[in-house]
């Protein structure tokens, strides 16, 4: 596409990145989301995910602050370059998409974080979507993947996800149920290891759904918070439990809100357990030892 005389040359644009942050803490980060959030010219992230990234000083902490409003806060870093936090909320993402587009035209490097992976019920497709609403064709966009909630929960319950796996969210907001009951059945026949997201939204309708295909002994992992130890949304902090299909809905207090997933294991999935505690294990298409 043609550049009119008004727009800078391309050379002086700076880049968009949708950084995934996975749960959030420093040691859960991949080092490339932790270099781009740390040398961007403007970071958007929620006060939650602000918190995180000081803990390591991936951004400065608040009293590097040189000017500060509702929504933003200019910070020095140590190098004595200036970076603009900006706060992110659910009801502005258009708005800061908006934002992040201009940013860039104006040769800024801007990092929209995004918890967990962008692309696993993250921000990537909005801000694909924004940018065929705005046109903004010029705007380079990457994405940096992060550790989503089913590999931090897999690797906490130990191996389920050895085989084939999917992931379902419960959220209805931009489908139906009905939907939502024809990938859950789906899922279950096909024997797929299966991690519901959004389990704070009927999640004891998706499992009664997943009974009626698989038996009631399979083993399910419960887990909140997953990577984010004491510092999750729960006043527990970072859980999981390990109990069966036909318990599942037995485990209200467990699901604990949007920071909990349910992992439903197949016909093949056990419970291992050593000196320490109980684990999940998903054998890859039930080899022996002397056949890996």
């Amino acid at each position: 596409m043609a550049e009119s005389e008004s727009e800078p040359p391309r050379a002086s644009r700076g880049r968009l990145y949708v950084v995934g942050i996975g749960p959030g803490l420093p040691d859960t980060m991949t080092q490339r989301a932790r270099d781009v959030i740390s040398s961007a010219d403007c970071v958007i992230a929620s006060n939650l995910y602000q918190a995180f990234l000081r803990e390591d000083r991936t951004l400065p902490p608040e009293d590097a602050a040189i000017d500060r409003s509702d929504e933003e806060t200019v910070v020095v870093r140590p190098d004595g370059t200036r970076q603009t936090i900006v706060r992110s909320s659910m009801g502005r993402q258009v708005e800061l998409a908006r934002e992040a587009f201009d940013r860039v035209r104006d040769g800024q490097t801007v990092a929209h974080v995004s918890g967990g992976d962008p692309n696993v019920y993250g921000k990537s497709d909005l801000i694909y979507l924004m940018a065929e609403e705005e046109s903004a064709y010029d705007v380079p966009i990457t994405v940096v993947p992060g550790v989503t909630a089913a590999l931090g929960g897999a690797a906490n319950l130990g191996a389920p996800l050895s085989n084939d796996f999917c992931t379902v969210s419960l959220s209805d907001k931009w489908r139906g149920w009905e939907e939502i009951e024809e990938k859950l059945r789906a899922a279950a026949i096909s024997g797929f290891v299966i991690v519901l997201y959004n389990c704070w939204r009927n999640y004891q309708r998706a499992i009664e759904i997943v009974r009626e295909e698989r038996a009631d002994h399979v083993p399910v992992g419960i887990f909140n918070d997953a990577g984010r130890a004491d510092a999750g949304r729960n006043l527990d902090g970072e859980t999981h439990t390990i109990t069966t299909l036909g318990a599942a809905t037995d485990h209200d207090e467990e699901v604990g809100g949007m920071g909990t997933s349910i992992l439903v294991g197949t016909h093949e999935t056990t419970v291992w357990e050593n000196d320490h505690r109980r684990h999940l294990v998903t054998p890859r298409g039930g080899r022996d030892v002397e056949e890996f």
